[in-house]
């Protein structure tokens, strides 16, 4: 009889392997959330604690005019307004054009608009330590010159390249040695992310969570809080800054939902599908070509006063790497609204995100909250021409709303940039299983899942995300007021 055949011996297997997924991390994040009570920091003693810090520094933000700007010019011929160094960020102009449509053949729509562009990657890290077994998360008191209250909490780290390279010419950036070149088995978030597509040219920041075993030494600015006091805290209007909650939006979470309307599968095809049928050109173009805008001696603004403004500050800031400076920043015109139609589908919990197209995404487009706009942009136009669904969630009953709060946004390059997110349960035709085109349900699971690859969730959906985690953590009485710092 012939012999079995044998496969020859290799010697070329792997020392080791591990399991592509690490599961005792989404439950590490899941005690953590679970803890209410941290082992540092009561949570009740959080805001009088950032009133503390921003009383022991020195912060001032005076508008001036762009003639008072220090190191930033007008170029001439372009019109594009930059720092001297060529560092930090530009504004410059944005032509965009969009058509939907299988071939490009559907509806056009162009503009032009003042945009903000930052070429550096930046890093916003938060490092992480457990404390009595439970993690615990190093979150910075960071002014920045656009947030209305100046002072909120940040990630532990958050710099642009020109700043963690002293192109400033100030300190060093602290704390930020464990993000540059991190330990694979301490890295618990990696994950390159977008930011606000309608006033950015494709613009990225590296989003990271990283453990330290380490010692860390006490510093006045820092404080470390569970996930579930950050949970708590979220409720409350202008206290967790935008870059910490991006950051906390990609951590992993135990899934123990048995399942989705969905596949992950089907909803990824959907998701190519949007991204194909749209065609999202954007180009940048001299700022002094930018039609329908005006500048004046302060200001850059649209001739009908809508959409947003770029002004110029004059900032002193005791606790940053340079306590004084000067800067353009872009400011919105008018409170915007970022909500979730919420919705139970064979017991599971689902929102709807929109396929959202923006003109300085990267990609054509990336999921976003169910409505996302200012609503003082459309008041002009008739209802046919309004957002869809921005009735269904302006105005809602308080029986309706599950989550409610007011968050500002990156208030490095933003002015009084203020959003009402929302998470506002669906009723009616509004929550029906077959959506309109370009609208689809998905889990906050699988959105997670999603938040692990870069540009798939805009910024707004990912602050919404972090919202939806910290529902179950409930406010303690007044929590909904004013951070009062």
């Amino acid at each position: 009889m012939p012999s079995r055949l044998v496969p020859p011996p290799t010697t070329a297997y792997p020392a080791a392997v591990r399991p592509r997924e690490d599961r005792e991390q989404a439950d590490r994040i899941a005690l953590s959330a679970a803890t209410a009570r941290g082992s540092l920091l009561p949570t009740e003693e959080v805001r009088a604690w950032l009133a503390e810090r921003r009383r022991a520094n020195v912060f001032q933000v005076e508008r001036v005019p762009f003639a008072r700007l220090d190191e930033w010019r007008f170029e001439r011929g372009t019109g594009n307004l930059g720092h001297s160094s060529g560092r930090f960020f530009t504004v410059e102009g944005m032509h965009v054009v969009e058509r939907d449509g299988p071939h490009g053949d559907g509806p056009r729509r162009e503009w032009r608009q003042p945009v903000i562009r930052q070429p550096e990657v930046g890093i916003l890290g938060i490092l992480a330590k457990e404390f009595d077994g439970v993690l615990h998360f190093l979150m910075q008191a960071k002014m920045e010159p656009g947030t209305p209250n100046l002072l909120q909490l940040s990630p532990t780290v958050q710099a642009t390249r020109s700043n963690y390279t002293r192109a400033h010419r100030g300190t060093d950036v602290k704390l930020i040695e464990p993000f540059f070149r991190p330990d694979r088995d301490r890295v618990i978030v990696d994950a390159l992310q977008s930011e606000q597509g309608s006033w950015f040219f494709h613009k990225s920041n590296r989003n990271m969570v990283v453990e330290t075993r380490g010692e860390i030494p006490p510093l006045d600015d820092f404080c470390w809080l569970t996930l579930g006091q950050i949970a708590e805290l979220l409720h409350v209007d202008d206290l967790i800054n935008m870059n910490a909650r991006t950051v906390l939006s990609c951590l992993p979470r135990p899934d123990r939902t048995p399942g989705a309307l969905l596949s992950d599968t089907q909803l990824l095809s959907w998701f190519t599908g949007e991204r194909s049928r749209h065609d999202v050109r954007a180009e940048r173009v001299p700022l002094s070509s930018v039609r329908g805008w005006r500048q004046g001696a302060e200001t850059i603004e649209h001739e009908d006063g809508r959409y947003f403004r770029i002004a110029a500050v004059s900032v002193r800031a005791g606790n940053r790497e340079v306590v004084s400076w000067t800067q353009p920043l872009l400011e919105p015109v008018g409170v915007g609204i970022a909500a979730f139609l919420l919705r139970e589908i064979g017991g599971v919990r689902h929102v709807l995100v929109h396929a959202r197209a923006e003109g300085g995404c990267l990609d054509t487009v990336e999921l976003a909250p169910t409505v996302q706009c200012t609503p003082g942009n459309y008041a002009h136009l008739p209802p046919e021409e309004r957002p869809r669904f921005l009735d269904a969630v302006l105005g809602v009953p308080a029986s309706r709303v599950r989550y409610q709060a007011v968050h500002s946004e990156e208030g490095g390059r933003f002015l009084n940039a203020r959003n009402r997110y929302l998470v506002v349960e669906a009723v009616g035709a509004d929550a029906a299983l077959d959506p309109p085109p370009g609208y689809a349900w998905a889990t906050p699971a699988q959105l997670g899942a999603l938040t692990r690859h870069g540009h798939y969730l805009n910024v707004e959906a990912r602050t919404l995300l972090a919202c939806l985690n910290a529902m179950a953590t409930r406010p303690r009485e007044g929590a909904r007021h004013d951070a009062g710092v």
